[in-house]
């Protein structure tokens, strides 16, 4: 199975130099000592390869509110990509649905098309969690109460521990990256301030799932719309516009390129320990 950003040795080859003395009367030949030149480390990004992305979950894979229709947040993290010396090419798979709740996510990872994909992916990329509290909105429109999302909370942190493990069952080498909910309902539920709070405690349950599993990443966004002082959503103020997804791109990007370093560091002190 592949592995992100791993390291490579290179031993150099070693040749024994011969010095001829060409004198009249003919002397001996003499040798000179040789040693083994010793081994160095070729960089990471010394063979660009060809990675594979898989991107699944709601509409912010699908991208809607993405004026260009190319994919939301998808483009933009894949020209980051593929800027970096280390990377040939990194093809992204999208199966983003408009509407999918978490356990509509779980569903589809099932199917044989999506097991496929990530079965051969190096990355995969979730984004869920905001149809989950948006049913819960919903259906209590009139009187909504913390304890209505707690109640949520609990069925989304089983779901989510069952997205998990349905791809670590594909695939347990993969990187596997959440991104994290953001608050968009502040423009047309103002008067319901604990959603901040709503956001924050369903954002901190997913990190903690995350933990129980290797090689998973949580991709923190709330901020980057909470503080923004540009506009970052779309005209239906829930979904992110050109601007936003771009924004998320960075992040998802900021945080993958943290890990790259990472596996690095590992690698090479792996190496430095056999070599002692």
């Amino acid at each position: 199975m592949k592995r992100i950003f791993t390291s490579f040795t290179l031993c150099i080859s070693f040749s024994l130099l011969v010095a001829c003395n060409h004198q009249i009367e003919e002397q001996p030949s003499s040798f000179k000592e040789t040693s083994l030149t010793p081994k160095e480390n070729i960089p990471y990004d010394f063979i660009p390869r060809t990675y594979h992305i898989v991107s699944v979950g709601d509409s912010l894979t699908q991208g809607v509110g993405d004026s260009t229709k190319r994919g939301g947040y998808v483009p933009y993290l894949q020209e980051q990509l593929e800027e970096q010396k280390g990377i040939k090419e990194a093809i992204f798979h999208n199966f983003g649905v408009s509407g999918n709740r978490t356990s509509q996510i779980l569903n589809r990872l099932r199917t044989k098309e999506i097991r496929t994909a990530v079965k051969e992916a190096d990355i995969v990329l979730i984004t869920t969690g905001g149809n989950d509290i948006m049913k819960v909105v919903r259906e209590n429109f009139s009187g909504l109460d913390m304890k209505d999302f707690d109640r949520e909370l609990i069925h989304y942190e089983k779901t989510l521990t069952s997205v998990m493990d349905t791809i670590r069952q594909e695939n347990d080498e993969a990187i596997i990256g959440l991104i994290g909910l953001y608050n968009p309902f502040f423009l047309f539920l103002a008067d319901v301030k604990e959603m901040d709070i709503v956001i924050e405690k369903w954002n901190h349950v997913s990190e903690n799932v995350l933990r129980k599993y290797d090689r998973t990443l949580f991709v923190e966004i709330a901020d980057l719309f909470k503080d923004s002082v540009e506009d970052l959503l779309y005209s239906d103020y829930f979904h992110p516009n050109d601007k936003g997804y771009e924004l998320m791109a960075n992040q998802v990007f900021h945080v993958l390129q943290n890990e790259a370093v990472g596996q690095k560091l590992v690698a090479v002190k792996k190496e430095n320990e056999q070599d002692d």
